[in-house]
């Protein structure tokens, strides 16, 4: 019989499951996991270091870039931050649509992970399902901001414009003839809001499709169950938010905890867990795509009916219309000032956070009065999540390695920032 012997092995920081350019040192008896060290500092962004030269306005597209798959909810929290020290209201329309968005792009980061986590265990087939229903949302992002990915649609005192009124259409072409793009276009007839319902009336019976490929599938459930598991005493000790600690069964959601924008007033359920392992945090994030997509709704019929501003108008912070700047002088000046000097958030420091898909992100600044930040620290949810790795995954195989990293859900953008 062959002796066992003892590895060290790196995995990454080029492996297709490492999620980025995570490099793990493991320690290996045979195929079991002794020990798995993640080394970090291959991608510095250096996103804290960067807001400190730029002014806060400037600063809006860098945190789109730490988790480029969430990208608006890092907005979110950066702006709450800044308009806290503002002390600026936000109109109500302003914060039903972040709200909304914030929601899609929960379902824009779930479906990424669903679509890796199964390809990481070996189903193909999710990641073609997920990335159809993430295209049409992606063109929620690109009506708004023109931007598929990075949007910088949140802008401090609201959102960068109101929700348009028609939808890009698709155009004949050598592989869609008339018919077929009338077909394509069917849904794209009305407004974005139209568009946006007509999304969520189709979304639940893609995620039935989920789950019938994947919540009962012996092979997902052999890979999933029992790996993993973290209790909910362990979870709370290794600084675990989002569906990493609602998994452990610990019902802990800063949307309804600690209430921002009109969460509030929004009727969800929060899905916890029982055993703590990869397979429940797989159907806690299940669930969330289903209150998401009913968050979704309910912001669709309120949007509808009440009309109004969506950024506040005091010009020092937020930049007057196009007309406006064109034919007034002081509207000129306000506009000239506000995109060379920036505006001056008065002297304090602040901590706003918000339930991010994968976990509590979270914004420090520290103003001394000037017009960028003083300092700027960024609470990333995938940090602690990534530092339980070791526990997390002693004991297990190689294989399992993989599962683990998956159900973490890490981006490296905002864990190297």
């Amino acid at each position: 019989m062959a002796e066992i012997r003892n590895y060290t092995m790196n995995f990454g920081p080029q492996h297709p499951a490492a999620h980025g350019v995570l490099r793990l040192v493991l320690e290996l008896d045979g195929e079991v996991v002794l020990r798995a060290d993640p080394h970090i500092g291959l991608l510095h962004r250096a996103t804290e270091k960067l807001a400190e030269n730029k002014t806060y306005i400037q600063s809006v597209p860098y945190m789109d870039r730490l988790d480029y798959v969430s990208m608006m909810v890092n907005e979110h929290a950066y702006v709450m931050a800044i308009e806290k020290l503002l002390q600026v209201e936000v109109p109500i329309r302003a914060q039903y649509i972040r709200v909304m968005f914030d929601e899609i792009t929960r379902i824009l980061n779930h479906l990424l992970w669903i679509g890796a986590h199964a390809l990481d265990v070996g189903a193909m087939t999710m990641f073609l399902y997920a990335f159809r229903e993430r295209e049409d949302l992606m063109d929620c992002y690109e009506a708004v901001s023109g931007a598929r990915l990075h949007a910088a649609y949140y802008r401090p005192g609201g959102v960068y414009r109101d929700l348009p009124d028609t939808m890009p259409q698709y155009q004949p072409s050598k592989i869609h003839n008339l018919k077929q793009t009338r077909a394509r276009n069917a849904n794209r007839e009305g407004s974005l809001l139209d568009f946006i319902e007509d999304f969520t009336n189709r979304f639940p019976t893609y995620v039935d499709e989920y789950e019938t490929l994947l919540t009962d599938n012996r092979i997902w459930k052999q890979r999933l169950v029992d790996i993993g598991i973290v209790s909910p005493e362990r979870a709370k000790a290794l600084g675990f938010t989002g569906p990493m600690l609602r998994g452990s069964g610990v019902e802990w959601d800063l949307r309804r905890k600690q209430p921002y924008e009109v969460y509030d007033r929004i009727d969800f359920d929060i899905p916890v867990g029982v055993n703590g392992d990869c397979y429940d945090r797989y159907l806690v994030r299940m669930e969330e795509f289903r209150q998401s997509n009913r968050i979704i709704k309910q912001c669709i019929d309120w949007l509808r009916i009440n009309p109004g501003p969506v950024i506040t108008d005091n010009h020092k912070i937020a930049p007057p219309s196009r007309v406006d700047m064109k034919q007034n002088m002081e509207e000129m000046i306000h506009h000239f000032k506000l995109f060379t000097e920036g505006f001056h958030v008065p002297p304090g420091e602040t901590y706003a956070a918000v339930e991010h898909p994968k976990g509590e992100f979270g914004i420090y600044l520290v103003s001394n009065g000037a017009n960028k930040p003083y300092r700027l620290k960024i609470r990333a949810p995938g940090f602690a999540h990534l530092a339980a790795l070791d526990e997390m995954s002693r004991g297990h195989m190689i294989s399992d390695v993989v599962a683990i990293i998956g159900t973490q859900d890490i981006v490296f953008g905002e864990i190297d920032r």
